[in-house]
């Protein structure tokens, strides 16, 4: 009877096997080769299409990865790659610094946050690249222009998340700390902190995304190193090329960032997705 009703399901489109097709893909290696699956489409076809391209503005893809390899591979990487990495590593512990203590001190204290809520708007409604003139004058051409606005940039989704999630404890949590007379303290650090931890996390991964865009932009207008500085020489100098080559390490380097930052988050939060592993 199983076998017939396998038989009419596969009759009306294959929805029986969309369970185990779904579950194949869920697992590690099948996971790992659907996410690889549409980068592999996309440098295949950038490939081909690219493959006797004369423009001097589209090299073919082959090109662009031998120069980008060539640059990558020298000492480009300690002189550009690594103060690039440098910046934004201080300035996301700079934001997340302030983004997680005022994030905490605002969600615990709502009328504080109602008060100086519409100076925040402000300030997060103002573009951080405009205050890239400003950085450069008050702190001129180098690696503390950079560090300023990096964590001016990127502060917004881990203040915001923060407060969210410090808001959005149980009422009930709330009681049973008032009725045991735990220090505030302890409640921020073994209560409050850990239940918002997912929030802050996810302001954290998306304040990552904020900063790499902002290395670029920042190194192209005050700086003399780093990738952005990097990328902007080689369009200068017409090496398209090593420029193609350079984009793509920048894409590279974003996603490993990002996959690192998943594997230290499954680490810190790890309740969390155990808890949402037992859902049905």
């Amino acid at each position: 009877m199983a076998s017939v009703a396998a038989e009419r399901d596969l009759g009306r489109g294959g929805t029986a096997s969309r369970p185990r097709v779904a579950a194949l893909l869920g697992r590690g290696p099948g996971r790992a080769i659907a996410r690889l699956l549409a980068p592999a489409i996309l440098v295949a076809a950038w490939w081909i299409a690219s493959a006797n391209s004369t423009s001097p503005y589209l090299p073919p893809l082959s090109e662009s990865l031998s120069a980008g390899w060539h640059t990558w591979t020298s000492s480009a990487f300690l002189t550009d790659a690594v103060p690039s990495l440098v910046h934004l590593g201080v300035g996301l512990l700079v934001a997340s610094a302030i983004g997680v203590a005022l994030g905490v001190v605002l969600g615990r204290l709502r009328l504080l946050g109602e008060v100086i809520w519409p100076v925040l708007e402000g300030a997060r409604a103002t573009p951080a690249v405009a205050l890239v003139p400003a950085a450069i004058v008050l702190f001129g051409i180098g690696a503390w222009t950079q560090i300023v606005i990096i964590a001016t940039a990127t502060v917004w989704p881990i203040l915001l998340n923060t407060i969210d999630g410090v808001r959005a404890v149980d009422p009930l949590v709330e009681d049973v700390m008032t009725s045991y007379r735990i220090r505030p303290v302890d409640r921020v650090f073994r209560v409050i902190l850990p239940a918002a931890g997912p929030q802050i996390m996810a302001g954290v991964n998306t304040a990552i995304a904020i900063g790499v865009v902002m290395i670029v932009f920042s190194e192209m207008q005050g700086a003399t190193d780093g990738i952005g500085y990097m990328l902007l020489q080689q369009q200068r100098s017409y090496d398209i090329a090593g420029m193609w080559g350079t984009i793509i390490f920048f894409g590279l380097l974003g996603f490993t960032l990002n996959w690192l930052f998943q594997r230290f988050e499954r680490r810190v939060v790890r309740w969390h997705y155990a808890q949402r592993a037992r859902r049905p």
